[in-house]
């Protein structure tokens, strides 16, 4: 047998191999495998998550006939436990299929049951205990951008070469806005008030001014709103001068941003706070002594014939709507958290706080964490961290103004 004939035999039982088990031979080397995939559901949103032994690219595409989205990942392989089925509450998706879609492509295919359109799509950096993961919040769309973007994407698809899909900026939307909110974050404590401290020096002054001032940075960066601090240094100011400022400048979101601590070291994780229901004795008290009622209602003065009773009732109303628009906030807020850092069990929740008492703002306490447990504390020192929270709650502010603007 000559060298050349021994080399050819080879070169033909290699196409054979490749022929009997073609993956072995088209597979690229180096993609992650697809460990799982959920959805999430509600009546106005879904959320497809799907984890990754390592960050990958990704790409969507919106598809008529039916109507269909369609979510590639690069991944050579997938081991999800359930690849087809229905989520667990009805909405925007019917049903769902993954799918090897080709060597180095794993596709979830969302059957919609009415037109839908991805407001926001992220990578998240494996973290703790985590994977990696890919990040989709789909909602609502009209028939017209639902149909324009089946148009956009086919097009895409004609061309040589489709780049992938881009994460959403934190804080940015696919949704069209006219005008800039105003967001006024408040960094807890400061100055002679050092709030809770733990051992080396840590205070949680310093470490929600930072936090503070990133999240400022993310908001700015994605063009969509305008950005207040009530401090931007080590300077106190009282409870009632925080939620002035948030009043005088007509604000259309108000966050207080605190880390906690507390005598069982093993609690820990992040929270959002709205103003309890029922503490409403606290704020007719403040309203009483510091200002006249007439003067906060949709930011002009009352004519004089108006009865007290219906001043009171139109701030009783104003009150409910904050309440519900604040709630609508923290839900948000939360809804972003939970892929990316640890949360308290039932975080979303309600207390007394001073500085969520404003009539006319909604208004929510963001706990970044507790200062009295060392994986938290680790955590809130780390930039990473602090970045990857920052990304998550200027993603559900954003998620929360776009339900403002879809609401009819």
């Amino acid at each position: 047998m000559t060298r050349e004939f021994f080399r050819l035999t080879l070169l033909v039982l290699f196409a054979a191999l490749a022929l009997a088990v073609p993956s072995l031979a088209q597979e690229p080397p180096g993609l992650p495998n697809v460990m799982d995939a959920r959805l999430t559901a509600t009546p106005e949103r879904v959320r497809l998550v799907i984890d990754l032994a390592g960050k990958t690219e990704f790409s969507f595409v919106s598809l008529s006939e039916p109507n269909r989205l369609a979510v590639d990942v690069r991944a050579g392989t997938f081991s999800v436990p359930e690849a087809e089925g229905v989520p667990s509450e009805p909405g925007l998706v019917s049903a769902y299929t993954i799918e090897q879609a080709a060597p180095d492509r794993v596709r979830t295919t969302l059957e919609l049951s009415g037109p839908a359109q991805v407001q926001q799509a992220y990578v998240l950096d494996p973290f703790e205990d985590q994977p990696a993961r890919l990040v989709v919040d789909i909602i609502a769309a009209t028939p017209e951008e639902f149909a324009a973007n089946v148009e956009r994407d086919r097009q895409a698809s004609e061309s040589i070469a489709t780049a992938p899909a881009q994460s959403t900026p934190a804080g940015g939307s696919e949704l069209p806005f006219d005008s800039k909110p105003l967001v006024v974050i408040d960094p807890g404590h400061g100055g002679i008030d050092s709030g809770a401290e733990a051992a080396g020096g840590i205070k949680e002054k310093d470490i929600v001014l930072a936090f503070a001032l990133r999240l400022q940075e993310l908001l700015v960066e994605s063009g969509r709103f305008d950005v207040a601090l009530t401090r931007e240094d080590d300077t106190y100011l009282r409870l009632e001068e925080r939620v002035a400022l948030a009043r005088g400048n007509k604000a259309d979101l108000f966050l207080s941003i605190h880390a906690d601590s507390f005598q069982q070291p093993e609690i820990r994780g992040a929270s959002v706070y709205t103003r309890d229901e029922n503490a409403t004795d606290v704020l007719d008290k403040v309203l009483a002594d510091s200002e006249n009622k007439t003067d906060v209602i949709a930011g002009f003065t009352v004519p004089q014939q108006m009865a007290p009773e219906v001043v009171d009732i139109l701030l009783d109303l104003m009150r409910r709507e904050m309440r519900v628009q604040s709630f609508m906030a923290a839900q948000a807020i939360v809804h972003q958290l939970e892929p990316s850092v640890a949360l308290r069990r039932f975080p979303v929740r309600q207390a007394d706080f001073f500085v969520l008492q404003a009539p006319d703002v909604p208004s929510v306490l963001i706990e970044l964490g507790f200062l009295s447990n060392a994986n938290d504390i680790a955590n809130l020192m780390q930039s990473d961290w602090r970045d990857r929270t920052a990304n998550a709650i200027a993603r559900g502010i954003s998620s929360y103004f776009d339900s403002l603007e879809t609401q009819p």
